[in-house]
């Protein structure tokens, strides 16, 4: 599985790193970005989630 951050509508709100910071990160100005390509299994649903829990629906997960 991969995650990718649209970051054209990335906002900085922050929901994913507290959802799963061993796959997400946020940039010194307080982007969201992957900090893997390929999601470990162990993390895959928390990704998911993160996904679903973005308000400005900027990951994708495939």
């Amino acid at each position: 599985m991969k995650a990718v951050i649209d970051t054209d509508r990335c906002r900085g709100h922050g929901i994913c790193w507290s959802i799963c910071p061993e796959v997400f990160d946020l940039t010194d100005d307080g982007y969201a970005e992957v900090l893997t390509p390929e999601v470990p299994t162990a993390y895959e649903a928390q990704v998911r989630e993160a996904a679903d829990s973005c308000p400005e629906h900027a990951i994708t997960v495939n």
